[in-house]
């Protein structure tokens, strides 16, 4: 520590890989026989998660919930609503969720993301919807679809902010191009009066296109608004000669009003819910979901009348929304109908009053692994991406108990045997206690009335303008918080939280323009790898390299910053064992001083720059590159060349009791290194 603390005295080091002294290199054995075969556990999240939506006529005519499901594939799915029966469950092949459905009189259609395909589904054609192409080249994402008068089918989408139009009569699609320049995004779509109407993120910027003359042309910002960088115009209706646009975020924000024949806004309709506002009623009100209950609104007069159908939970977002007749004694008429994001329906009379929150028969998809870490004896957890999701699997006897969750984006068990959650959207972290009853009142409530939340959040970075809590680490009675900002922003931080008081710091920047993507720590020393990248793939990066970093946690300072990998934008993962750092950028392993960061040695293991991770077991570091091969570093005999041990294609890795754990989409699997 004496050592530490005179490097201490001097000032921070920041260092560049290109100025650094040659380093000894070594290239990784191939053909070894210690290969191992990877032996299938199993899926251990599985759970609905329902995105874009609408209430559509169903295979017998009438009304039914039709929703896009999460999958591989995806799944386009039609419900009754009187029953919550599976009337149609189409696959997307091809594509991994969609949150754009729309119906036109030719058919239900989806737009997916990953393959950015136009999907239809049409009566009679059963569980089959059909592949009507990639509507623009180089896209990746179908963000939204809208419906005009003529039945012909509107999209926006990503990464060139595109929109396109599909005719049905002559199946075929028409680019109309960026809808605002330098916007990436086109969130929300809506079609109204002969005009396309278009909202972009990651700035709030809404546009009226023309199809006769391609022209778009800007509306102005809603007053009150503010900055309309880094927010988003999320949902886009239209009826009556109304636009109805909800701006902000996923998360409760202002809902506006324009009038298309005054060309005015309304005043902003606080905290309003995504991701639709219902077709009006007979006399014109309109509903949606305002801090947590079904309301009606009235464009005519601005009255807001509430419902008594109170939504639980953290996301009250609906998926579709719109009319039915269920033929139920308390529902005469037309009711509110529509769906939640983990597949319950929910309904409501405007005679009655009468309203109920039910569930459906949406089949259970399997949720893709985005976190893994090691447990107590025989028990690690799994967390899961998008649908969240949080297992422990007893791995010796490959039981698993799930509870439903946010997206997690990192899990660590602590010295006392606490787990520590770090979750995606608000980088938060949550303190989970396995010895005590689950309840988590925002995604999965247990136990009696009363029962403490568990995991509990102990800390929100949203206010610090963080998205994710990407890495964690435990350090001196602390818990280190890596994040990613949130939006069209750069500069992730560190936060450090004390587990006695509660106490926590956080200094953004602390790498500048740099997310903090993963973490180790050492005799009161936090180290972290960093990412150029911020909250969006279309936030320009001001640097060219990822970097490792030392922080120490009593003096709050950073000791030194070191760029790695020229070229390379981040350094995946890093871990500290044999008194020295190791950390990985793009294929390259490197052995650091942790004083001195000066390297000590490096090492080439694959030939691709994907991001990769490091484990430690018995002795021994084993590092996965390429997206498939994970080798066995011997630190304790450093002239012994790495062996390749694995070559099979995954995403995350951990090391527990002597086995190696990796993911594969929603898979998981394992290998023995006891030997």
């Amino acid at each position: 520590m004496a050592t530490r603390r005179a490097f201490l005295a001097g000032s921070t080091a920041v260092f560049s890989a290109t100025l650094l002294p040659p380093s000894p290199e070594a290239h990784a054995e191939s053909g070894s026989q210690l290969m191992r075969e990877p032996e299938f556990i199993g899926v251990p999240l599985a759970d609905v998660l329902l995105l874009g939506g609408t209430v559509a006529p169903g295979p017998s005519g009438k009304q039914a919930l039709w929703n896009a499901s999460t999958g591989k594939p995806a799944r386009l799915n039609a419900v009754d609503p009187t029953t919550g029966d599976l009337l149609v469950s189409a696959p997307l092949t091809g594509g991994d969720g969609a949150w754009s459905v729309t119906a036109a009189p030719s058919g239900v259609y989806a737009g997916t993301y990953g393959n950015a395909h136009l999907y239809r589904w049409t009566p009679g054609s059963g569980d089959v919807a059909e592949d009507l192409g990639l509507p623009v080249a180089g896209q990746t994402f179908i963000w939204s679809l809208a419906a005009d008068s003529e039945g012909r089918v509107w999209g926006g989408t990503f990464p060139g902010g595109r929109v396109f139009r599909f005719d049905p009569a002559t199946r075929s699609f028409t680019d109309f191009g960026q809808a605002v320049p330098g916007q990436t995004y086109v969130r929300s779509i809506a079609c109204s009066g002969g005009k396309v109407y278009t909202g972009s993120y990651a700035a709030a910027h809404i546009a009226e296109l023309d199809p006769a003359t391609g022209v778009f042309t800007e509306l102005p910002t809603p007053p009150g608004l503010g900055s309309i960088t880094g927010k988003q115009v999320y949902d886009l209706n239209a009826y009556d000669n109304r636009l109805y646009a909800r701006i902000g975020s996923d998360a409760p924000s202002p809902l506006f009003v324009f009038d298309l024949a005054t060309r005015t806004w309304s005043d902003p309709i606080p905290d309003a819910h995504g991701l639709s506002v219902s077709p009006p009623d007979e006399n014109g009100g309109v509903y949606f979901v305002q801090r947590g209950e079904l309301r009606r609104y009235d464009p005519a007069t601005g009255q807001i009348t509430g419902t008594g159908l109170i939504l639980d939970g953290k996301v009250q977002n609906v998926r579709a929304l719109g009319w039915a007749e269920l033929g139920l004694p308390d529902y005469p008429g037309r009711s509110v109908v529509g769906t939640l994001w983990r597949g319950d329906m929910f309904r409501y009379n405007p005679t009655t009053g009468a309203h109920a929150v039910l569930g459906t028969k949406i089949r259970r998809e399997p949720i893709d692994i985005q976190a893994i870490a090691a447990g107590g004896r025989r028990t690690l957890y799994v967390g899961g991406f998008l649908n969240g999701g949080l297992s422990s699997l007893n791995t010796s006897t490959g039981a698993v108990s799930f509870h439903r969750f946010g997206q997690i984006e990192a899990i660590l068990r602590d010295s006392e045997g606490t787990v520590w959650i770090g979750q995606y959207p608000d980088a938060r972290l949550f303190r989970y206690r396995p010895d005590q009853e689950w309840n988590s009142p925002e995604y999965s409530p247990g136990g009696p009335p009363g029962t403490p939340a568990n995991p509990e959040v102990v800390l929100t970075l949203k206010p610090q303008l963080q998205a994710r809590a990407r890495a964690l680490a435990e350090v001196d009675g602390k818990i280190a918080v890596g994040t990613v900002p949130e939006g069209n922003r750069l500069g992730g931080g560190l936060a450090l939280y004390d587990k006695d008081t509660g106490e926590w710091t956080f200094v953004r920047h602390v790498v500048q323009d740099m997310s903090v993507v993963a973490l180790a720590a050492d005799d009161g020393v936090v180290y972290g790898g960093a990412s150029i990248f911020g909250g969006l793939s279309t936030t320009p990066t001001t640097r060219k390299t990822g970097a490792a970093f030392a922080w120490d946690v009593e003096r709050g300072e950073k000791l030194w910053e070191l760029e790695l990998v020229e070229g390379i934008g981040a350094v995946s993962a890093i871990e500290v064992f044999g008194g020295v750092v190791w950390a990985l950028s793009g294929h390259t392993l490197f052995a650091i001083d942790p004083e001195s960061a000066q390297v000590l040695r490096r090492l080439k293991l694959g030939t691709r720059s994907n991001d990769g991770a490091i484990a430690v077991s018995r002795q021994k570091l084993y590092v996965s590159v390429d997206g498939a091969l994970i080798f066995r570093i011997d630190p304790l005999f450093p002239d012994r060349d790495p062996r390749l041990l694995v070559n099979f294609p995954h995403r995350r890795l951990a090391a527990h009791e002597g086995w190696l754990y990796f993911s594969r989409g929603p898979e998981l699997y394992k290998v023995d290194v006891r030997r």
